[in-house]
Parts: C-alpha cells; sequence; structure tokens
C-alpha cells in the first residue's frame, strides 16, 4: 500500500484548511490594525510638525491616543487581535507558502518567519498596553536601552552596526519595492475600476517610500550609534521622524513624511480589502 499516496491528500486538506477562510480573516484584520497604527503615527507627526510636540509620534502614542477615544479599551483589545492574527498569517506563510507563483520558495518562507516574530512582538506589545500593563516606555528609549545592552557584548559595535545597515537596506528595499509597484503582483487588480486602481496607487507609492526612508533613516541612526559607540545617538521612531524637521528643508519634510506614513496606513486598509492571500 502507498502510504505517501493516501498521506498526499491529508496534507493537502491540512495547507487548504490553513489558508481558508479563518486564516484569510486574520490576514485581512491584521493589515486592517497595521493601518490604523500607521495612521495614528502619521497624524501624530503632522501635529509635531505643525508645533504640537507633546505626544510621542511612535505605537505608544498611537496607542494612548487611541485608549482617549470612546471604548477605547474595546479598540485597543480589537488592534492587539488584529496584529496576532497578522502573525498568524505569517505563521501560515512560513509552513504552507504565502500566494503567487514564487510563495513556496525557502527565502518566502524564510522572510515569512521574520515577520511572524516581529508581528508577535507588536501584537504582544498592543495587547500588553491594553491590559494595562505597557506603555511607559517610547520607542526612543526602548531603541536606546538595547542599543546600550548590544554595545556591552563582545563586538558589540559590530552587532550593533550589522544591525542598523540591515534596518537601512531594508528601507531602501521597502522605497525601491513600492516605487516599481511590486505590491501589484499581490492585488485583485482585476477587482479594481481604473480610477481606484491610481487611489490604490498613490498610497503604495507614496506611503511605501515614506516607511522606507524613515526606516533607512533609523538604520543610518543605528550605524552612528555603532561608530561612535554612544547608545544615546540611536534613535526610535518619535526620534526618527523628529529629526526630519532639523533638516535644512525645515517642518515641510516632515510634514511630507508623516502625510506618507497617512497614505501607508490608507494604503495597509486596501491590502486588507484587495490583497490576495
Amino acid at each position: 500500500m502507498d502510504t505517501s499516496a493516501m498521506a498526499r491528500p491529508g496534507r493537502t486538506r491540512v495547507r487548504r484548511a490553513a489558508k481558508g477562510s479563518v486564516t484569510e480573516g486574520a490576514a485581512r484584520a491584521g493589515l486592517a490594525a497595521r493601518g490604523v497604527i500607521y495612521l495614528l503615527v502619521g497624524v501624530l507627526a503632522l501635529r509635531v510638525a505643525f508645533g504640537d510636540g507633546g505626544q510621542q509620534a511612535d505605537r505608544e502614542g498611537a496607542l494612548a491616543a487611541l485608549s482617549r477615544e470612546p471604548l477605547g479599551a474595546v479598540l485597543l483589545w480589537a488592534l492587539g487581535a488584529g496584529l496576532a492574527g497578522m502573525a498568524l498569517w505569517r505563521l501560515s506563510e512560513a509552513v504552507f507558502g504565502s500566494a503567487g507563483p514564487d510563495g513556496r520558495k525557502p527565502g518566502k518562507r524564510l522572510l515569512a518567519v521574520v515577520r511572524c516574530v516581529f508581528y508577535v512582538g507588536v501584537a504582544w506589545s498592543v495587547l500588553s498596553f491594553a491590559a494595562g500593563s505597557g506603555g511607559s516606555r517610547s520607542s526612543d528609549e526602548q531603541s536606546r536601552d538595547l542599543t546600550a545592552r548590544a554595545l556591552g557584548v563582545p563586538a558589540g559595535q559590530w552587532l550593533v552596526g550589522a544591525a542598523g545597515v540591515g534596518i537601512a537596506v531594508a528601507g531602501v528595499w521597502i522605497g525601491v519595492q513600492a516605487v516599481r509597484r511590486s505590491y501589484h503582483d499581490k492585488l485583485k487588480l482585476g477587482a479594481l475600476s481604473r480610477r481606484t486602481r491610481r487611489l490604490v496607487d498613490v498610497t503604495g507609492v507614496g506611503g511605501g517610500g515614506a516607511r522606507g526612508l524613515v526606516f533607512a533613516v533609523a538604520g543610518a541612526f543605528a550605524v552612528r550609534a555603532a561608530v561612535d559607540a554612544r547608545p544615546e545617538k540611536a534613535k526610535g521612531l518619535d526620534d526618527t521622524l523628529r529629526s526630519f524637521a532639523g533638516t535644512p528643508f525645515g517642518p515641510w519634510l516632515l510634514v511630507l513624511v508623516a502625510a506618507g506614513l497617512v497614505l501607508f496606513g490608507l494604503f495597509s486598509f486596501a491590502l486588507a480589502r484587495w490583497r490576495r492571500v
């Protein structure tokens, strides 16, 4: 008896279940939750650009702003659940492969593992905030503390420098992919009208470009911290965004980047609606 032939249909059923309606719903909820965070961070960064610098323009600031809204606690729990769904979706991609002809290649699976781990951490931080045990440390404090610990280990400067280069390269890659509109491969383009497609491209290119720029600059600050062996030179999202206002372009560069993050939030909503999962 060919046991491998008998096991094959079972594996197929498991794969279909993993990529069925539950996983699809988790993916779309996760993309929508990501959109909420980027939208709020972008709005907070706009407020910083126009002189209201009292709030952190990062995830902690976004969660604090959300908690002050009516039904804020419910919204925070829903946001954390959505991000947990994102982690579940990425885990499914790591195990069974993602959508597309090359979705089962080892590189795609490894990237899905990295994304899964990242979103597990993000979901945990949001749920901890919702439970009242988080929210005390900004992204800047977390970045400085992590850099200080890394610099304290053997070859710490090389470790921090390599991480900074990796973040910067990832930022450039994100920006290039956005400009090239590589996300078209993941969209149900046939379901979009010409006008809707143009609007999605505005959010995808503008939002992805701004997100990539923020990553690249944050990576550059990490490299500088490694070269100088000074953890205070590393910057989290809030300080990275504020640094744009200190350029010769003044606050207007921060306005453009902040508007780009708002666009990326809207783009995430578009992905939640039209992405192939």
